[in-house]
C-alpha cells in the first residue's frame, strides 16, 4: 500500500467528495421519504414508526460514519507498514469486535422488546421492535467492508452502498406500507412492514459491498501468507474499544435526543392526563420535525466535513496556520447556511407544514425546532473538525452532556408544556452540545477569527426574514392562503425569494472572501453570478 504523497492526498481529496455527495443524497432520501409516509399513515402511523426509528438510526450511524470510520483508521495504520499478516489480523480482529457488538444490541433489542415497549408506554410496539433488531446482525458486515475500502482511500464502494442502501429502504417503506394499509392491515402492521425496508436495504448494501470486495481483493490479501503477524490483539481491542466510545457517540446526537423523545415524550403526556390515541398522534405531529432539522443540516453539515481530510492532513504536517483558516471557513460555512436555513424555515413555517403534511398542526413547535438547524449543524461540523485533529473523547463528552440535559428538560417541561416542553428541550439540548464544543475548540487556540462576518451573517438572516414575511403578506392579500396548493405555491416561491436575498446579502456582504468562495463547493458558481467586488482583499 506504498502510495506516492502527492497520488495520496489527491485520493484523500477525491475520497471526501465522493463521500460528501453520497452523504448529501442519503441525507436527503432518509429525511424527504418521511413526508410521502406521514401523507400515508397519517400521524398516528407516524408516530408509531418514529417510536421504533431510533433504534435502525444508531444502527445505520454506527454503520456509516461510525465502524467504517475505526476500521479504516486501523486498516490504513497497518497498512502503511507493508505486512499482509498485520492486515489479516486487523480484518478477523474487527470482525470478531463488530460481530460481537452487533449480536449484543440484537439480543438487547429482541428479547428486551417487550420491556423497552412497555416503558415507551406502548406495549403494541414489541413486533416492531423485534424487527428492527435484526438490522444489527448485518451491521458487523457492512460497517468492515466499508471500513476495508475507506482504509485503501477507495471511497466508491462505500458511497454507492450507502446510496444503494437508503434507496431500497425507502422503497419498502413506502411501498410496504402502500399495499398493508390498502389490504386493511392496523398501522402498527404497516409500522412493521416499513421496518422491513431497514432489513431489506442493509441486505443490499452488504450484497453490493461483497461484490466490490470479491473484484478488489489485493495481492496482499492472499499473498505473505508465511509472514508473522506483530500486531497485537489486545492492542487492536484497546483502539477499538476507544474509538468505539469517542467517535461513535459523538456521531450519535440526533439519533440519541429523538431516543429519549421515543423513550418518554408519549408516556410523559398520557401520565399527565393525555389520552391514549390524543397522546399518539401529538407524538406524531411533533415528529414532523424530524425530517425538517435532518434536510436543514444537510448542507451545512456535508460541505464543512469535505473540509476534515485537509485538517486532519494539515495537522500531520504541523501546519497551525493552514488548520486555523480551514476552520475559519468551516465555522463560516457552518453559520452561514445554518442561519439562513433556520430563519427561512422560522418564517414560512405555516406553510411548509401544510405543503409536506396536510394541515397546520404543530407549526408552534415546528418554529421552535426550527432553531435546532443552527446549534445542531455547529455541533456537528466543530466535533467532525475536533476528530480531524484527533482530539475524539470531548465530542463524545459533549454528546453525552446534550443528552442529560435533554433527558433532565423533558421531565421538567413536558407535563408543564406538553410538545413544546420536549421541543425547548431539543434546542437547549443542541446548543449545549454546540456551546460545549465551542469551548473547547477555544481551549485549544482555534477559534472564529472574524466576529465581523459572524454579525453579517445574522444580519442578513434578519434581514432575509423580514422580506419574506413582506412577500408572504402580499402574496396572501393577492391569492389568499385557504388551500394546501396555495401553501405550496407560497412555501416554494418563498424559499426562492428567501434564498436569493439571503445569497445576495451574504456575497454583497464579503462574508467569504473570494478565495474562500473558490474552495467551497459551487462557490466559484456563486461568485460569477455577482460583479465584481470593491476591497477584495481585507
Amino acid at each position: 500500500m506504498d502510495v506516492p504523497s502527492n497520488q495520496h492526498k489527491q485520493l484523500v481529496w477525491q475520497g471526501a467528495i465522493i463521500l460528501t455527495i453520497a452523504g448529501i443524497v442519503t441525507k436527503i432520501l432518509s429525511a424527504a421519504y418521511r413526508v410521502p409516509y406521514q401523507n400515508i399513515v397519517g400521524d398516528i402511523g407516524f408516530y408509531i414508526y418514529q417510536q421504533v426509528y431510533p433504534f435502525y438510526g444508531i444502527a445505520i450511524m454506527l454503520a456509516t460514519s461510525g465502524f467504517p470510520v475505526i476500521v479504516s483508521k486501523l486498516f490504513a495504520e497497518y497498512g502503511d507498514q507493508g505486512n499482509p499478516a498485520d492486515l489479516r489480523k486487523v480484518w478477523k480482529v474487527c470482525l470478531l469486535f463488530l460481530s460481537a457488538v452487533g449480536a449484543v444490541f440484537f439480543l438487547l433489542l429482541f428479547f428486551g422488546s417487550g420491556k423497552i415497549a412497555e416503558f415507551m408506554g406502548d406495549p403494541r410496539l414489541t413486533g416492531l421492535i423485534q424487527v428492527i433488531s435484526f438490522s444489527f446482525l448485518i451491521l458487523p458486515f457492512v460497517s468492515l467492508l466499508r471500513g476495508y475500502f475507506q482504509g485503501l482511500h477507495i471511497m466508491f464502494p462505500t458511497a454507492l452502498s450507502q446510496v444503494v442502501e437508503q434507496s431500497i429502504r425507502v422503497l419498502t417503506i413506502l411501498l410496504f406500507s402502500y399495499i398493508l394499509l390498502s389490504q386493511g392491515k392496523t398501522l402498527y402492521q404497516a409500522g412493521a412492514g416499513a421496518l422491513f425496508g431497514s432489513l431489506t436495504g442493509g441486505v443490499f448494501a452488504a450484497g453490493v459491498l461483497s461484490l466490490f470486495f470479491v473484484r478488489h481483493r489485493r495481492t496482499f490479501w492472499t499473498s505473505g501468507k508465511g509472514t508473522g503477524s506483530g500486531v497485537s490483539s489486545r492492542k487492536l481491542l484497546k483502539s477499538l474499544l476507544l474509538y468505539s466510545l469517542t467517535i461513535c457517540i459523538s456521531s450519535l446526537l440526533l439519533i440519541f435526543v429523538q431516543l429519549i423523545d421515543a423513550l418518554n415524550l408519549y408516556s410523559l403526556l398520557t401520565s399527565n392526563g393525555a389520552g391514549s390515541d390524543a397522546a399518539k398522534q401529538l407524538k406524531g405531529i411533533y415528529d414532523r420535525g424530524q425530517p425538517l432539522i435532518q434536510l436543514g443540516t444537510v448542507v451545512a453539515s456535508s460541505l464543512s466535513l469535505s473540509l476534515v481530510p485537509l485538517i486532519s492532513s494539515a495537522k500531520k504536517r504541523n501546519d497551525h496556520l493552514f488548520i486555523e483558516k480551514k476552520i475559519n471557513l468551516s465555522l463560516k460555512v457552518c453559520l452561514a447556511v445554518g442561519a439562513g436555513a433556520a430563519a427561512g424555515l422560522m418564517t414560512l413555517v405555516h406553510d411548509v407544514n401544510v405543503m409536506l403534511f396536510r394541515n397546520d398542526s404543530g407549526s408552534d413547535i415546528l418554529f421552535v425546532l426550527s432553531l435546532s438547524i443552527l446549534f445542531t449543524s455547529l455541533s456537528m461540523t466543530i466535533s467532525a473538525i475536533l476528530q480531524g485533529m484527533n482530539h475524539t473523547v470531548f465530542p463524545a463528552i459533549a454528546v453525552a452532556a446534550a443528552a442529560g440535559v435533554k433527558i433532565a428538560l423533558n421531565y421538567y417541561l413536558i407535563p408543564v408544556y406538553g410538545t413544546a416542553g420536549a421541543a425547548w428541550a431539543s434546542v437547549m439540548a443542541f446548543f449545549i452540545a454546540a456551546l460545549l464544543n465551542i469551548i473547547y475548540l477555544r481551549k485549544i487556540e482555534f477559534r472564529l477569527k472574524e466576529y465581523k462576518s459572524l454579525g453579517k451573517i445574522l444580519l442578513s438572516a434578519l434581514i432575509m426574514a423580514a422580506v419574506l414575511k413582506g412577500y408572504m403578506l402580499g402574496f396572501e392579500t393577492v391569492i389568499g392562503r385557504p388551500s394546501r396548493g396555495a401553501s405550496s405555491i407560497e412555501a416554494l416561491t418563498g424559499v426562492a425569494v428567501g434564498g436569493a436575498v439571503y445569497l445576495i446579502l451574504i456575497v454583497k456582504g464579503n462574508v467569504f472572501t473570494d478565495d474562500e468562495l473558490d474552495i467551497v463547493p459551487f462557490g466559484s458558481k456563486i461568485k460569477q453570478l455577482f460583479s465584481k467586488r470593491k476591497g477584495e482583499k481585507r
